[in-house]
């Protein structure tokens, strides 16, 4: 059947790398696969969990805003942030989430309270916790 080739690459670095035989990605528009020979497109990426499979393997990360194109047998995916399942810091997602909460919780009652961006906090929190408990 062939293989892709996955990059993962944010500000501060390249996270991925390599062959693999499937993606699988948050898209703005819903989750998306990707097998070789599949047609080129460009989508915006939404936080959510990016799993790519190679031989017997599975591997996740946590991924937020950004974008993934598709084109020759190639999966790019520019993202603000990424994290492999492991490498995740489930103290500190879990903080953030408390964080978020709090936020949305106070913001029915306080006008000064950014919803989007605390929203997206949430969302990121909550994809990072999901993505590490495949680590386990």
């Amino acid at each position: 059947m062939g293989t892709l080739f996955l990059e993962v690459v944010t500000p501060d670095k390249v996270l991925v790398s390599q062959e693999v035989d499937m993606v699988v990605a948050p898209g703005a528009e819903g989750e998306f696969g990707v097998l070789p020979g599949h047609i080129n497109f460009l989508t915006n990426l939404i936080p959510g969990e990016l799993r790519f499979t190679y031989g017997d393997k599975r591997e996740y990360l946590a991924v937020s805003n950004g974008f993934a194109e598709v084109s020759n047998d190639r999966v790019s995916i520019l993202s603000d942030t990424a994290e492999k399942a492991g490498e995740i810091d489930i103290e500190r997602a879990q903080k953030a989430l408390e964080r978020a909460q709090k936020r949305l919780e106070k913001g029915k009652y306080d006008n000064d309270i950014d919803f989007l961006r605390t929203e997206l906090a949430l969302k990121k929190a909550i994809v990072r916790i999901k993505v590490n408990k495949k680590s386990i």
